[in-house]
């Protein structure tokens, strides 16, 4: 795929029905709501993104700075189409993302993983190598808390980094 037909941006409200198929179609990750994804995609356009190609949503990454810590950026899903998988692309969403402005001030990266999701704890724990940065793990919500019918969301906190 020639490079010259990627783009990065942020989402918007056009962009809500195409997100919600992407992730449909990136299993392990959990399906919202078209609604919710519209919501990201114009409340949260500054810390969401999408990479474009031929004007078509490939990837998508939805995260937000959070309010009571605003040098965290918390990483809430990350989904790669097929077009793009097995070229670095998540890694690079998240790069992009945190070269924002909204983010000037963040220093540290959230996220949750299911213990099971192999692709994700490769990314993030690769993600931490690069930036030299401390990679902490700890259960923020159970098995239980979550209905009994989900696998434990693990925290991941990645930082300091520049």
């Amino acid at each position: 795929m020639p490079s010259n037909n990627l783009k990065f941006r942020k989402p918007n409200a056009n962009d809500g029905v195409a997100i919600h198929q992407l992730i449909e179609q990136s299993p392990p990750l959990d399906l919202n709501s078209t609604y919710l994804y519209l919501l990201q995609s114009t409340h949260f356009a500054e810390t969401c993104i999408v990479a474009e190609v031929d004007d078509r949503v490939a990837a998508f990454l939805s995260g937000y700075i959070k309010p009571d810590t605003p040098t965290t950026f918390f990483l809430w899903q990350v989904a790669v189409g097929e077009l793009l998988r097995g070229q670095g692309m998540a890694k690079r969403l998240i790069n992009e993302v945190l070269k924002r402005e909204a983010c000037r001030q963040v220093k540290f990266l959230e996220t949750t993983i299911t213990p099971d999701n192999q692709a994700s704890w490769g990314l993030f724990r690769s993600f931490a190598k690069e930036r030299s940065a401390q990679l902490v793990e700890e259960v923020l919500f159970t098995s239980q808390q979550l209905g009994g019918e989900h696998l434990e969301e693990v925290l991941v906190k990645i930082g300091p980094f520049s």
